[in-house]
């Protein structure tokens, strides 16, 4: 999973430009939790940005993200890592460091537009779309997970995401 942010602020620090992601190992159902974690910084990242960061997907801010973080039963490391993201539409890339990259290609219908799916808990975001595609490649090698893996032509999705905090 990765989040890229274009523009914004997290409690007023600026993060345009970032991108927090993280390997997760999933037992069974998602939504079941006990998800295991390897978290990734943006090493462009400031100490003042990376701590915003944190505060947000730790769930220290509450909203949406304070939800799917409750799914997490333990982060088994955090690291900052050169993160490369790069979106066409709904499809691009990802990678972070030498832990994992993965290339997402949309779907797209009779219509010729990306299939996506609305109200769904398919996306990590609640009330945005769930673009459906496949992960051409996906490659990861977190041994804190015990993770070492190459994947071709699975799922994945995007999607994007607006947040507002008016506390």
């Amino acid at each position: 999973m990765a989040w890229h942010f274009e523009k914004g602020t997290i409690d007023g620090v600026d993060v345009a430009g970032l991108t927090f992601a993280g390997v997760m190992d999933i037992p069974g159902n998602v939504l079941a939790g006990n998800w295991r974690a390897m978290v990734y910084i943006d090493d462009k990242s400031s100490p003042e940005q990376e701590a915003a960061l944190l505060a947000l997907y730790t769930g220290k801010l509450g909203g949406p993200v304070a939800d799917l973080v409750k799914l997490i039963g333990k982060v088994v490391g955090v690291e900052r890592v050169p993160i490369t993201f790069n979106l066409d539409g709904v499809s691009g890339s990802v990678k972070l460091g030498n832990a994992a990259e993965a290339e997402l290609v949309a779907y797209k219908g009779a219509t010729g537009k990306e299939s996506a799916l609305y109200d769904t808990i398919f996306t990590t975001v609640p009330g945005a779309p769930a673009y459906v595609g496949k992960a051409t490649t996906y490659k990861a090698n977190v041994p804190a997970l015990d993770i070492n893996i190459s994947l071709t032509d699975h799922n994945a999705v995007s999607g994007p995401f607006h947040f507002e905090h008016s506390g």
